[in-house]
């Protein structure tokens, strides 16, 4: 196939390197081409490569990126998909099939124009494995591989033939989530970070600085986790009243981290080898540090993540007081205050909603 990669950052250029590999033609669109090699290659924790591919070349045109691609795959930050959405509509024929990873962060609205028009729309519900740039347009550190990948499609007759490209890409079974709604709602990094940089800075405003501030993951405590487990509870409770929609697949933290209390999640999310070193999302002003608002920790994870949850819970009714305080605490510091809202995409109720995601 004749694939695009949008992006150019740790998973698209993940992407990059397997669909090369299996032989397919490759164009990566990114605002930084020069920088990129012919030859990519990923590499394991000990700088081993374990995958390597040839691309065509990458772009900052569109016009080449995007005619005559059979597959477009997306791995933009949330922040930016409606605006890539707008320009692969202009570019593209209802004949391509669009792809985003991961599959939060209400990129099945922004291109609802493409799916209105024809073309197959998938999402990948988390990324194959953690991925860490080593050197731009070249290398990429890719860990902990996942046993399976998860794939659901807008209109969802499409998801088994979306599922068995990606199991193809990547070696790996891919099971069909039987509604999109599921990966909108998957409680990854839209509970995962939002309750983690509460609980590190709830104290914060203007002004506060902090000497230190401990690594995101591997100094997890147990009030991130008590915050952590009270959010997922909510997203859970609206799961369960809205039994049409499938939502078995929004599979609660405690299950996916395999730990019920609160002690658990903090002893095995500290644990967790991929996430070892990671910093928390900060800068350095006259030697003191102070949360990084502009940080995708924030600005996707937030804006993106946590309050389409929120809207959800208040389409369906649903009472989510820990979602509530954590999002009310975001938007009292929040520098960048563009966010998601179903209203922009002309989902004002829940009669509206059900037609988006049911077919």
């Amino acid at each position: 196939m004749k694939i695009t990669i949008v992006g150019g950052g740790n998973i698209g250029t993940q992407f990059a390197v397997h669909c090369a590999e299996k032989g397919h033609d490759i164009i990566i669109y990114t605002s930084q081409p020069d920088v990129f090699s012919k030859h990519l290659n990923i590499v394991d924790e000990d700088g081993k490569t374990t995958h390597e591919g040839d691309i065509d070349f990458a772009t900052n045109d569109p016009e080449l990126a995007f005619r005559n691609a059979d597959l477009i795959i997306v791995t933009m930050p949330s922040t930016m998909m409606k605006t890539i959405a707008d320009v692969i509509y202009a570019h593209t024929e209802s004949r391509s099939m669009i792809g985003v990873v991961p599959g939060n962060g209400g990129s099945e609205c922004a291109f609802a124009k493409c799916i209105d028009r024809g073309n197959v729309f998938f999402g990948i519900e988390r990324v194959p494995a953690i991925a860490r740039l080593v050197k731009k347009g070249e290398t990429v550190k890719s860990t902990g591989y996942r046993e399976e990948l998860h794939v659901s499609a807008l209109p969802k007759r499409h998801a088994e033939k979306c599922a068995e490209i990606v199991s193809g890409i990547f070696d790996m079974p891919c099971r069909v989530i039987p509604n999109f709604l599921n990966l909108t709602m998957t409680p990854s990094n839209p509970i995962l970070h939002t309750t983690r940089l509460r609980t590190l800075f709830e104290d914060w405003h203007p002004g506060v600085t902090y000497d230190s501030v401990p690594l995101f993951y591997e100094e997890w405590d147990d009030a991130s986790s008590e915050l952590l487990i009270a959010c997922d509870e909510e997203v859970q409770e609206i799961c369960r009243i809205l039994p049409e929609f499938q939502l078995t697949d929004v599979k609660s933290l405690r299950v996916h981290y395999e730990s019920p209390t609160v002690d658990a999640m903090t002893k095995k999310i500290s644990s967790i080898q991929a996430f070892k070193g990671l910093t928390t999302p900060t800068v350095e002003i006259d030697g003191k540090l102070i949360p990084d608002l502009h940080s995708r920790y924030f600005t996707a994870d937030f804006s993106y993540g946590l309050t389409i949850i929120k809207q959800i819970a208040d389409l369906a009714g649903v009472k989510t007081p820990n979602i509530d305080a954590t999002m009310n605490w975001y938007k009292a510091i929040a520098i960048e205050k563009e966010e998601f809202r179903y209203t922009d995409f002309g989902i004002t109720d829940m009669d509206a909603f059900k037609a988006f995601y049911l077919r």
